[in-house]
């Protein structure tokens, strides 16, 4: 008898299925790039939109904490009436600064020290009054007579603690290669609105090393900087050929740029008089050592380095003149920021195919 062969029957899938699996991957894929399309726009919106008071209030007034309406600044009866110390937190070489108390909210008093700064003082209250934007700490009042200025209080203090903070369990999370170079993005953002102010070029001259350049700044409990102290702050005019010289004793050291240590050699004594001005570029020297700084030694720091290494290295050229500009390297950052954080989400991407 013949045997009859049998065939197993087996169940191919469809042969649309490949197709269609293929065609969810590519709308996740689309999908992924859309919402990071949108991520970077609204980083480069944020960094780069104009640069007004973020409270949206009138120039000399301001809103804090859950207050709706905003308040004028506060005059020297207010301040007077009003404001409760509660204890030093800081004094420098011009202010002494107080953590104080106004309407339940945490502010900050600042009071000159020493009668004879008082000019350094008042130059700083008029640089806070005038460049008051979302890269400056909020002015909330002041009081001329009595040599006072109130602002808002920021409780992780100033970038010199930023290390501290990081290792704090409820900030940790903030420690990545990413949040590091936001930081850096947003100090080189307030070193660009410096150079292109509403009142001209500006030079930040209290920064002489880099410890003197982190007690400048505050670090807002969102990850975010301000510039805090603005006494040191002269005016480029190239038009009316002035250029500045940041105080009038020898400046040393690798930090400062060339053109602020002494030209003349070790054999001819320091003059002041005999020493060249400068202009803008002098801050131009200093962020890749700020910028090092802000990126730490976390997973990833590294391949940031690597990436910036070109606009570093023109930041540290001797001439003055070839140095880039800060909206330049600002650029510059953000492209990078953009380039890792699409090479980061690509390799999920990949695992999906």
């Amino acid at each position: 008898m013949e045997k009859k062969a049998h065939f197993m029957k087996r169940d191919f899938p469809p042969r649309e299925a490949p197709s269609l699996l293929l065609l969810l991957l590519l709308v996740a894929v689309l999908l992924l790039n859309a919402l990071l399309y949108l991520y970077l726009g609204n980083l480069h919106g944020s960094s780069g939109r104009a640069d007004t008071e973020p409270s949206l209030c009138p120039y000399g007034s301001f809103r804090l904490g859950s207050v709706k309406n905003c308040s004028p600044w506060l005059s020297c009866e207010a301040i007077n009436r009003e404001v409760r110390k509660l204890k030093c937190v800081g004094e420098g070489a011009v202010k002494k600064v107080f953590l104080s108390e106004w309407k339940e909210n945490k502010v900050v008093i600042s009071q000159l020290t020493k009668p004879e700064l008082k000019e350094d003082f008042l130059h700083g209250l008029k640089m806070l009054k005038a460049l008051q934007s979302k890269h400056v700490v909020r002015l909330l009042g002041y009081c001329e007579k009595q040599f006072t200025i109130l602002t808002e209080y920021h409780p992780l203090g100033s970038l010199r603690g930023l290390n501290e903070t990081l290792h704090i369990p409820k900030y940790k999370s903030m420690n990545t290669w990413h949040r590091r170079l936001m930081l850096a993005i947003d100090y080189v953002s307030i070193i660009r609105y410096l150079h292109s102010s509403p009142l001209g070029t500006l030079v930040m001259c209290d920064s002489n090393d880099l410890d003197k350049v982190l007690s400048q700044y505050l670090l807002t409990s969102d990850f975010h900087i301000l510039v805090n102290d603005l006494d040191a702050l002269p005016l480029v005019n190239r038009s009316a050929g002035r250029l500045v010289k940041c105080g009038h004793r020898e400046l040393w050291g690798e930090f400062v740029a060339p053109e602020q240590r002494w030209p003349y050699g070790e054999d001819v004594p320091f003059d002041d008089d005999l020493m060249p001005p400068y202009d803008e570029k002098t801050d131009i020297w200093k962020i890749p050592d700020v910028s090092n700084f802000f990126l730490g030694h976390v997973e990833g720091s590294d391949i940031v380095r690597l990436h910036l290494f070109d606009i570093h290295a023109a930041c540290k050229k001797k001439d003055p003149a070839e140095r880039p500009s800060a909206q330049e390297i600002l650029d510059t950052y953000k492209k990078v920021l953009t380039l890792l954080i699409r090479e980061a989400a690509m390799p999920s991407t990949r695992e999906m195919l």
